[in-house]
């Protein structure tokens, strides 16, 4: 109908523009409402960690770096290998290789476009550097290649199909069976909410997703209160709650141990029967058993005796999961921002990668060079009531 009295088109304009701001505004709060119950209004993890049983002179810094380090995997011969956190957007070298004050790319500067968003980093029985990347949040290929470290010469090269690395989905840290014949990976699936591990075989190049959603790879609505900043985001309608994060395999190989970084509950599986196709999410959940509470954790690694380590992201600490099940916090210190991967090294030392995330995850490049540098840390931890040095 023709509007024919004076003025009736502005009126009709501004009843037109107020209802669409009014569904506008509808939108907007239905969005945020939906972010704040899915990964925001997590409550406070009552946890105390005993006292460190070592001082803070045993910690020492090995690396010092001016990007974010990512993980952090240590050869026999001492060289340190590690990555610059996909989280920081770096966009020169990924990864890297330290030996004493010399830091190199690696495998060389002209080969850092074989990698997007590499993070996690793992040396096998058999000399090869492991390197997992996510493809960023599984928006592009998930890839994980091997790289002899003798040669610098790649030896394995897979890219994930989607069923495997979905979008959302964020592959990011790994253990390497003894016989180096499988990988088990952690899927994080921060976005995607789906955690999972995968389950790679080294031959066939054939993976599975195992325990996919399952609890014990879930996150529970704890925020994480890390010393720099609580972790929370957008006015708290995000929080960092990550799924299984931390995976280590025993000494034997029999055991794989994991835990999801909001998770009061450390878990351990057979790898048997994750290598098992037979068996189904319900048959794995029903083998799974839990081996007790543990600090709100990002990486994890055993001893040669069998001693769980675990990073404590709210306390800047390693603890210790004994053979018996005590759980001991062998170092505290307050220049780790944020104890990420660990890795043993030559003499019975053990590094920890700073990944300092809150200094990182989603702040501006400003920020993150303002905070810097970066440090990868190591400590000789001991066992059996010998405290190290």
């Amino acid at each position: 109908m023709l509007c024919a009295v004076p003025g009736c088109w502005g009126v009709e304009m501004g009843r037109f523009f107020g209802r669409l701001f009014l569904f506008v505004l509808f939108v907007a709060l239905a969005v945020a409402a939906y972010l704040r119950v899915t990964y925001g209004d997590g409550k406070t993890y009552e946890f105390t960690p005993p006292p460190a049983l070592l001082p803070i002179t045993a910690l020492q810094s090995v690396v010092t770096y001016d990007e974010p380090i990512g993980n952090v995997a240590v050869a026999a011969d001492g060289r340190i290998f590690f990555t610059v956190h996909p989280e920081s957007q770096p966009v020169a070298n990924k990864l890297l290789v330290a030996r004493g004050d010399k830091i190199e790319p690696f495998p060389s500067a002209a080969q850092q476009s074989l990698f997007d968003t590499v993070l996690g980093v793992r040396i096998d029985d058999q000399d090869r550097l492991w390197t997992i990347d996510s493809g960023y949040h599984g928006l592009r290929k998930a890839r994980l290649l091997a790289f002899d470290i003798a040669t610098s010469k790649i030896v394995h090269d897979h890219v994930f199909s989607r069923d495997i690395a979905p979008l959302g989905s964020y592959l990011q840290d790994m253990a390497i069976a003894p016989d180096g014949k499988t990988i088990y990976i952690a899927d994080v699936s921060f976005f995607r909410r789906n955690p999972a591990i995968v389950v790679y075989d080294i031959a066939s190049q054939s993976a599975r997703r195992v325990l996919e959603g399952h609890s014990s790879v879930f996150p529970q609505n704890w925020v994480i209160n890390n010393p720099v900043r609580i972790m929370r985001f957008f006015g708290g309608l995000i929080e960092l709650k990550a799924g299984v994060d931390g995976i280590t395999l025993d000494p034997t190989g029999k055991w794989l141990v994991y835990a999801a970084m909001n998770h009061d509950t450390l878990f351990r599986i057979r790898t048997a029967d994750l290598r098992d196709p037979r068996l189904d999410n319900a048959d794995l959940a029903a083998r799974l058993q839990s081996m007790g509470p543990k600090p709100l954790s990002d990486g994890l690694s055993h001893d040669s005796q069998g001693n769980i380590y675990i990073t404590d992201v709210e306390h800047s600490a390693v603890m210790r999961k004994t053979l018996d099940g005590r759980l001991e916090t062998v170092i505290r210190d307050s220049r780790i921002r944020w104890p990420d991967s660990l890795s043993f090294g030559p003499a019975g030392y053990l590094y920890v990668a700073d990944s300092a995330i809150p200094d990182v995850m989603l702040q501006s490049r400003a920020h993150i060079d303002a905070a810097r540098p970066y440090h990868i840390y190591r400590f000789r931890p001991g066992v059996d009531g010998d405290p190290g040095q």
